[in-house]
């Protein structure tokens, strides 16, 4: 079984061997997430077409089933396939797709199942490219004629992969919505203009080796290894955004002298168009994390910050830029982080002249208890995480739901969303008084920072959008969950993974 297991180099060699005998080769792809009958179907009848069968499968990094997907890991996926008397080789593909294969293996057929057929079932355009890279290789496409099952809909029926309380919210929006509805909901975000408010913050990860205390000073010795640095703060809100908008404004801050200006322009997708003002004598915004390289743990934080108001001059050229922009926009979305951008004074003018305001005041070490909330009010839609709702009411211990709808009624706030870790969230609407408890997604973080700045850019759309609650609080979860798998802001959230997610939870 496991001599079936073979390398894309050995499997080459193979192949071409195979060729000058005029042996025809036969591949299919795909993730194989538990095997079932409609696989092996599958894969007798592909069988027929060729000499020899190649499965190749999707490793675990590239499968896009949703959170916690694949049940099975990519070694025990290989072995399930290699134990078919059909199949000939198995090999495992490093790439999100099989163009690399089907380039490297030139195969006369390459076999799909049936629901391929229908264009509507290729969310990102993938298959259509695996058919194009089939044909310039002198191969050809043949659909499988068995009945198809779905690995995805047998998982989610019998397996643990959800809690009863996901299964349920799964259930409330799947008597509500098809795919194809909540897939055109989501293209329609294209449509909106939004603007962003908020501080650019330059997120650097120093990776160190950690030697240990020092012989001499009471202190943790580190060995830097490397640096990487990604667009945090509003700039984050904003790469988020570029996936599913066509028209993105950021209206941020950078330091006097305008550095990382060039970075920051290059890192920014084309449809997202940056104004900004200068802060004088201030420092772009730097907050750089050490981390122990082996276990990505953080050691220390050192900021690069000034959270001093800005100037006489410098607010009235921001007010001017805000009362131009606020008006040619669909959606404002404000992440104040506290770093002095943002005055009460153009905090009200934002609430008064935004069509549809959504909101995160964040409290962080730079300024907790001097920051709040309490500078915004008729707010459309609030994300906060509890320890922030608590410290804003001055409440450690008390009941959260209760919390929520007091904050909501003093500062008249139509939607709030707390967060929760690793818990989930909390969703309160006020006109209906009704909570949506929805758990996290995502069993494992790499890093939970930028996780609710994901959140706040994509449940801004869905209710701006006019999205349920129940809906909305499941994107955002996933829009969460893709957050959290990777460091900080390295990647942004990608539109397709969550569509492709949102189609396997839903089967």
């Amino acid at each position: 079984m496991i001599r079936k297991i073979v390398s894309i180099e050995d499997l080459k060699k193979i192949v071409s061997k195979l060729k000058v005998k005029e042996k025809k080769t036969v591949l299919c792809h795909g993730v194989f997430d538990l095997l079932h009958i409609g696989h092996i179907n599958h894969f007798q009848e592909a069988k027929n077409y060729g000499d020899i069968l190649v499965v190749s499968v999707t490793s675990d990094q590239h499968v896009n089933k949703g959170p916690n997907r694949p049940a099975f890991g990519e070694e025990n996926r290989l072995k399930a396939l290699a134990a078919l008397n059909a199949i000939d080789y198995v090999v495992l593909s490093k790439d999100p797709t099989s163009i690399s294969i089907i380039n490297e293996l030139k195969p006369s057929i390459y076999c799909k199942g049936q629901d391929y057929r229908i264009n509507q079932n290729d969310i990102s355009g993938e298959i259509k490219n695996e058919i194009n890279a089939v044909k310039k290789n002198g191969g050809k496409i043949i659909y499988t004629k068995g009945i198809t099952f779905s690995s995805s809909n047998l998982i989610n029926k019998f397996s643990q992969t959800y809690s009863n309380e996901q299964k349920t919210l799964i259930g409330k929006i799947k008597k509500k919505y098809s795919f194809i509805e909540i897939r055109r909901l989501i293209e329609n975000f294209k449509k909106l203009k939004v603007l962003v408010i908020g501080e650019t913050i330059i997120d650097q990860y120093v990776f160190c080796d950690a030697l240990g205390k020092s012989g001499k000073e009471s202190m943790l010795v580190l060995r830097e290894l490397n640096t990487e640095q990604y667009l945090g703060g509003a700039a984050a809100i904003s790469r988020h955004l570029s996936q599913f908008c066509s028209k993105i404004t950021l209206l941020s801050m950078l330091g006097g002298k305008s550095e990382f200006l060039r970075e920051i322009k290059k890192n920014l997708p084309k449809n997202i168009k940056f104004n900004y003002i200068k802060k004088k004598n201030s420092p772009t915004i730097v907050k750089k994390r050490f981390l122990d390289y082996v276990n990505k743990n953080k050691v220390l934080g050192v900021y690069k910050i000034d959270d001093d108001a800005l100037t006489n001059v410098e607010e009235k050229l921001f007010i001017f830029k805000l009362k131009k922009l606020l008006s040619s926009h669909d959606l404002v979305i404000v992440s104040d982080y506290g770093h002095g951008l943002i005055s009460k004074k153009s905090s009200k003018i934002i609430c008064k002249n935004s069509k549809y305001l959504a909101l995160n005041a964040q409290i962080n070490a730079a300024n907790v208890g001097y920051h709040s909330m309490r500078n915004y009010e008729n707010v459309n839609c609030v994300i906060i995480n509890e320890r922030e709702l608590r410290h804003e009411l001055r409440d450690k211990n008390g009941n959260l739901e209760i919390l929520m709808k007091r904050l909501t009624k003093e500062q008249n706030i139509k939607n709030l969303v707390v967060t929760r870790g690793d818990q989930g969230s909390v969703f309160y609407n006020e006109k209906k008084n009704k909570f949506n408890l929805c758990e996290a997604y995502a069993k494992t973080a790499t890093d939970k920072i930028g996780s609710g700045d994901a959140m706040l850019a994509v449940i801004a759309l869905c209710l701006k959008s006019g999205i349920n609650r129940e809906l909305a609080s499941l994107i955002a979860s996933l829009a969460a969950a893709q957050s959290v798998a990777t460091i900080g802001n390295k990647e942004s959230i990608n539109k397709t993974q969550i569509l492709k997610s949102l189609d396997s939870i839903l089967k």
